[in-house]
């Protein structure tokens, strides 16, 4: 029983005496007596779980969609919004009402809802084509309802012009006017099976309304309706123009009128099965009415709201009844005893509105600034897994299910008590014992109950054996028959299978207990997790994790799986951290594989995720489900209603993963050449982990085989992928790779590819291949391509061709002067009768010939390379291609040399060899003999060429390890830390995810002076360059590969700074104080702090420089306004009314004010400056300013009038958009700057910030990150 409910109302009707008061006051009191044991625990029975909650206009109508996770919300702004409640996000906006709209309602099976507002429209819209489709016109005035039937094209209106009115919404037509009522009805609902309505008026009467037509008649409405199945909405005429006579009897009739109510009522529904109507009403009651088809009566009353009743509905599957009020409350009553089971209050928001989830465990409530979702209970189901054994709870029993017989039997039945469904169960199977806690809104009524589970029971009909129930928040086992209870203080007691205390153990401060093992527990604190040994009584490792919900333990008991919110935290036994996985929906269960892979579910997708922090989408869910156990690709699991199903995934991308993690390459080719792994998240994972020739084996996209072919350097590969692209790009690409790893005749064929012969004649020049440099030279010479013709010929130093080339391109002069230089004579007299003048010209005294220098050996081949082992993938793929390869080896050309370039090319035996190969042929085969006498001294040469791996002389190279800086920004997701290892475009990218950053210029200088003082230099041994060290700031505590590095700006020198803001403000030096401030502003997402007190500094921090900025920056622009038109000064005086509302230090805000008050008193608008001076002089001001102000409030006091009208008004509180400099008052729309915090007009949505100048406002962003403790 709500305590809250027995209190008398603050004011009654008047028509209610006092004697009516009493005996309703009475009646409340003995119903609570006449509860079993006069308890009043049923409150705590019910707990409302909020889900998704949002801000906005005030909400008036809601709707959920039968199978999306979507809501609508009508708002009284005139906006219709559409969430998805499960990604906590806005899919789309509708805006075409005038004024607020009261009604709205998803059509069950068509992509349709319906809405009604107060420009007295009904509009049909199609979320899909997101535009209204049409709209009903008939009402004259407020429309309060609307809602679509279940089965037939209906709509259904209730408007303040006291009828209702039956739509179809097919033809566009009013098919029927229902009237009675003698005020505004405020509500109508179709029954859910039959032909009724009810209503809800004012008029202080519920009406109960026959839709199937005059009794004894033919006909009636659906024969006058067009069929689900017919019509459509594109079959539309003028019928919504032809309406019903307003006052005819028409076909349908009042059946009942339900009297009782005081006052207005506001709402009425039908009960789903049973034949009940509910209402509620400005009475502040909440009345239950029974009917039949000849008469209705009050049932009973529910009194406990002391503001009027909003909206009342019953539970969709439960006894339950539930209500809102403008009494800022949310009650859920007992329908059969009529109790108040749960309040929830909000304290400054009054509800309007409830709706119910057509099929889940889902309402939702409109209140003055927006909308919460919320459920009534845990929907999480108890259950403990032994081996093949899965033992859950469903329906007041203990089931158990053979996951492999799959066969599932109720075991025993549960003791009844509290309708609180049971928390946790804690298995024992050496006693076949069970721990079921119970956990109720009040932790001091939690209690367990310990049950031996009967070992014949008939699964039809179960014992119900007796249990031992004492209080307890948790128990769990400690032992064989031993389990720890952890009580309603906080205390750790152990206790036996006799429920009897053995004894209590002292722990470290903790909330909550979880198994760990025989022995062991894991406590959890605020911070994180500990193992405690309940023996030794010690802590024996920590894992820092933010409210740890749930704890999975391998079968091994060699890892553990810690799940908060939002957060997966996996440890080995010690609990060291192994990796941690952050996701953006909830986590809700979880369950390892056999191979050591933890599958977990969210609320829309089953994952995995391995030990080293991999992770991945599995398979996507309609509704969430807990697993249990996870076997091969079967995953077994239980939904929300206590079923058990099974989940078949494919398990391909974690085990080949996996196996790759582990090294099992073997495994890995097997998945390589049988599994279908496709996707771009398996190449991108290849390429990240430095596997990019696996990658290789299965790709086929011959773009993607062609960018990984060249990332681990396989020309051959590349160029089969570039020849089958034949793209330029492509060509110029491998080019270039080519080139680096000296492979020229891949180079040259790349060149000719795209026609380069500059580049081809600078190859063919520094590979020594003059002839084809000469052919380049005779092409460039065909193309009459003379700066290449000549080019060539300077390349080749072949002096007659280049006097050739200037010859044929007109330069006779320079020709002269190259061949007189040269001294070629004859061709200079032959030219210089060409040339004006006709004179040779002398050479220099000192001129020398520079030859290019002759190639000593012509490369033909690629240059040579280091060789080194194949890799694993490499060997294992050419073992598959053998029987191809011995094909080709037999083809071998014999006047070629067989043996390779490397090394042992050498015949120690010339001469032994020849005679081999004039050996008779048709005689014993070859005459090879191994038993050759060889000098001592070769006796340990043949194994020294031999490795230590068997391979022969194959050297691998060491990998190159990667600096501090690459550990910097995989450890921390700080963007300030990823700045100091100078990966500025990560950093960018946190910014912009964080807080919506999108203009990196201002922060240009602080990413360099940051980075330039994140490592230090000293010289090295000489000639040597310059060696490097990177300061840590966790030095003390973390290891080298877990060290962080050291920060250059603190929380405390952005403290200094804003004391130096502080000082300039008060000296009026605006615009050095504006820029000050902006630069705190900046450099905020740059800092690292420690604590969440520090964090809360750091936001507080952003909000009073915003404030500061937003009200300088206003008074800047008031100095710049004129002085001369009435709306100059107008404006004037808002901008200084406005700069007194900012959250500045209280001398500041006297300055502000006194600005205010000699303003306005100027102007004559002396009720304003009377308000500024009251509110300077409660600040306290200086003795001369306050005799100063009290003489200007005692003059305004005589003539309180103003001579200006300004949009202002103190009484209603606002805040000031930065843009515009207008006052954005509570519970208008508003968007925000996700940095600085700074209030916008919506249409100002999507510019650059003019406080911090470098976020994009009204952006979706993460928000502040500046410390770790943010992150767990």
């Amino acid at each position: 029983m709500c305590v809250e409910s027995l209190r008398p109302p603050l004011l009654y009707p008047a028509s209610i005496t006092r004697y009516k008061l009493i005996f309703s006051i009475c009646a409340v009191y003995l119903e609570v007596l006449s509860l079993p044991n006069n308890k009043l625990l049923l409150v705590d029975d019910y707990i409302m779980l909020t889900k998704f909650e949002t801000k906005s206009a005030r909400v008036k109508g809601l709707s959920f969609h039968s199978k999306r996770p979507w809501v609508l919300a009508s708002l009284h702004s005139g906006i219709i919004q559409l969430w998805d409640y499960r990604m906590c996000t806005l899919v789309d906006k509708f805006d075409e009402h005038e004024g607020p709209v009261r009604a709205v309602c998803f059509h069950q099976q068509q992509p349709l809802f319906v809405s009604g507002g107060d420009d007295y429209k009904i509009k049909v819209w199609n979320y899909k084509l997101r535009r209204c489709l049409f709209t009903l016109l008939g009402h004259l005035d407020y429309i309060r309802t609307t809602e679509f039937h279940q089965e037939y094209p209906w709509i259904l209106s209730a408007s303040d012009d006291q009828t209702i009115r039956i739509w179809n919404w097919q033809s566009r037509s009013c098919v029927s006017i229902l009237t009675g009522h003698n005020h505004y009805v405020m509500c109508a609902r179709f029954h859910p099976t039959q032909d009724l309505i009810v209503s809800a008026s004012l008029d202080s009467t519920v009406r109960v309304w026959d839709i199937s037509g005059i009794p004894g008649k033919p006909g009636g409405l659906r024969k006058k309706n067009v069929s689900p199945g017919m019509g459509g909405i594109g079959s539309s005429d003028d019928h919504h123009t032809r309406n019903p006579e307003l006052f005819s009897a028409g076909d349908a009739t009042v059946r009942h009128v339900l009297e009782g109510h005081d006052r207005g009522v506001n709402w009425a529904a039908f009960h789903p099965t049973l034949p009940l109507v509910i209402s509620g009403s400005d009475d502040r009651q909440v009345k239950l009415w029974r009917m039949n088809e000849c008469k209705a009566w009050e049932v009973d009353t529910c009194r406990g709201h002391y503001n009027n009743v909003s909206c009342v509905m019953f539970h969709p599957r439960q006894e339950l009844i539930l209500s809102n009020s403008e009494d800022k409350s949310i009650r859920v009553w007992d329908m059969a005893k009529r109790i108040c089971l749960h309040t929830f209050r909000r304290e400054h928001d009054r509800f309007w509105v409830l709706a119910a989830h057509p099929s889940l465990n889902l309402f939702a409530a409109g209140h003055d600034s927006g909308m919460i979702i919320f459920k009534l209970e845990r929907e999480r189901p108890a259950y403990a897994l032994h081996g093949n054994l899965l033992y859950y709870v469903k329906e007041r029993f203990l089931r158990r299910l053979d996951l492999t017989k799959n066969k599932d039997v109720a075991v025993m039945q549960l003791r009844a008590g509290s309708r609180a469904p049971v928390y946790s169960m804690s298995f024992n199977p050496a006693e076949n014992a069970v721990l079921l806690t119970t956990r109720t809104h009040n932790v001091d009524n939690s209690s367990y109950d310990l049950y031996q589970i009967p070992k014949d029971s008939d699964p039809q009909n179960p014992d119900s054996p007796d249990s031992k129930r004492s209080a307890g928040l948790t128990a769990v086992w400690v032992a064989r028959n031993r389990f720890a209870v952890m009580d309603k203080s906080h205390q750790l007691v152990i206790k036996n299978m006799q429920n009897e205390v053995t004894k209590k153990v002292t722990t470290p401060p903790c909330d909550e207990i979880f198994y760990a093992g025989t022995g062991m527990l894991l406590l959890r604190d605020s911070d994180g997790v500990s193992l405690f040994d309940v023996q030794q009584k010690r802590v024996l490792g920590t894992a820092r994790i933010a409210k740890c919900r749930y704890v999975v333990w391998s079968a091994s008991m060699t890892t553990v799986a810690l799940l908060s919110k939002h957060t997966i935290l996996i440890c080995n036994r010690k609990l060291e951290r192994l990796c941690s996985i952050t996701e953006t929906n909830r986590v809700k269960s979880g369950s390892w594989d056999d191979s050591g892979v933890f599958v977990y579910t969210t609320s829309n997708h089953i994952k995995y995720a391995l030990t080293n922090g991999d992770h991945g989408i599995i398979r996507t869910l309609e509704l969430p489900v807990y697993v249990t156990r996870v076997s091969g690709s079967s995953v077994y699991c239980l939904d929300r209603q206590a079923t058990p199903r099974v989940l078949t995934i494919d398990s391909t991308e974690f085990r080949f993963k996996l196996a790759l993690v582990q090294r099992k390459y073997d495994e890995v080719l097997q998945m390589v050449r049988g599994a279908k792994l496709v996707g771009q998240s398996i190449i991108a994972y290849l390429q990240k982990k430095g596997y990019p020739e696996v990658a290789l084996h299965f790709v086929k996209d011959e773009r993607t085989r062609f960018l990984l072919a060249l990332e681990c350097g396989n020309i051959d590969v590349a160029l089969d992928a570039a020849k089958a692209l034949d793209d330029k790009g492509c060509w110029e690409k491998l080019a270039e790779h080519a080139l680096m790893h000296g492979n020229h005749p891949v180079v040259e064929y790349c060149y000719q590819q795209t026609k380069n012969y500059d580049k081809l004649s600078f190859l063919y020049l520094i590979t020594g291949n003059l002839a084809k440099l000469r052919r380049m030279m005779k092409i460039n010479e065909i193309r009459k391509d003379y700066e290449g013709w000549y080019t060539n010929a300077l390349y080749l130093g072949d002096v007659p061709e280049r006097i050739r080339v200037l010859k044929a391109c007109g330069k006779a002069s320079l020709a002269l002067l190259k061949a007189a230089t040269h001294g070629y004579t004859q061709e200079a007299e032959s030219l210089a009768s060409h040339v004006e003048g006709g004179t040779i010209p002398e050479p220099l005294p000192n001129a020398q010939l520079l030859q290019p220098p002759v190639p000593v050996q012509p490369m033909d081949t690629a240059w040579p390379l280091l060789t080194v082992a194949k890799g694993f993938f490499d060997t294992a793929v050419a073992s598959g291609k053998s029987s191809g390869v011995s094909v080709a080896a037999m083809a071998v050309d014999i006047s070629g040399d067989i043996a390779g370039d490397g090394w042992g090319d050498d015949d120690e035996n010339v001469e032994d060899g020849d005679t081999a190969l004039e050996g008779d042929a048709e005689g014993g085969g070859w005459e090879v003999d191994d038993d050759l006498e060889l000098p001592p001294e070769l006796e340990g040469t043949v194994s020294s060429v031999v490795g230590a791996d068997g391979e022969d002389g194959y050297f691998v190279p060491p990998p190159r390890g990667h600096p501090p800086t690459h550990g910097w920004t995989q450890r921390s997701q700080l963007a300030i830390d990823h700045v100091l290892a100078g990966a500025f475009e990560s950093a960018t990218r946190l910014l912009h995810d964080q807080v919506g950053v999108v203009n990196f210029e201002p922060y240009r200088d602080l990413f360099l002076s940051s980075f330039s003082h994140s490592r230090t230099s000293f010289p090295g041994a000489p000639g040597l360059p310059s060696l490097f060290a990177y300061p840590s700031r966790n030095w003390r505590t973390a290891q080298t590969k877990d060290q962080l590095p050291a920060l250059g700006l603190k929380l405390s020198n952005l403290m200094d700074r804003l004391k130096e803001a502080s000082q300039l403000t008060t000296a009026a030096k605006f615009s050095e104080a504006v820029e000050k401030l902006k630069g705190i502003l900046l450099a905020v997402p740059l800092i690292v702090v420690d604590t969440k007190q520090e964090v809360s500094e750091a936001q507080n921090l952003l909000r009073v420089c915003k404030e500061y900025v937003v009200g300088i920056s206003m008074e800047l622009h008031r100095k710049c306004l004129g002085k001369t038109t009435q709306d100059e000064l107008k404006r004037s005086l808002e901008l200084a009314a406005y700069f007194t509302h900012c959250e500045l230090q209280p001398g500041h805000q006297i300055l502000t004010l006194r600005t205010a008050v000699n303003l306005a008193f100027k102007l004559k608008n002396y009720k304003m400056a009377m308000s500024f001076g009251r509110r300077l002089l409660n600040l306290g001001p200086r003795p001369e300013v306050a005799q100063n102000i009290r003489k200007v409030v005692q003059a305004c006091e005589k003539n309180p009038v103003d001579e200006l009208i300004v949009q202002y008004d103190e009484h209603n509180p606002f805040t000031v958009c930065a843009s515009s400099y207008v006052p954005i008052y509570r519970g208008k729309p508003e968007v925000q700057c996700p940095l600085c915090g700074a209030s916008y007009l919506p249409e100002h949505r999507g510019i650059t910030c003019t406080v911090c100048t470098v976020a994009q406002v009204g952006k979706d962003s993460i928000g502040l990150r500046i410390s770790p403790l943010q992150f767990r």
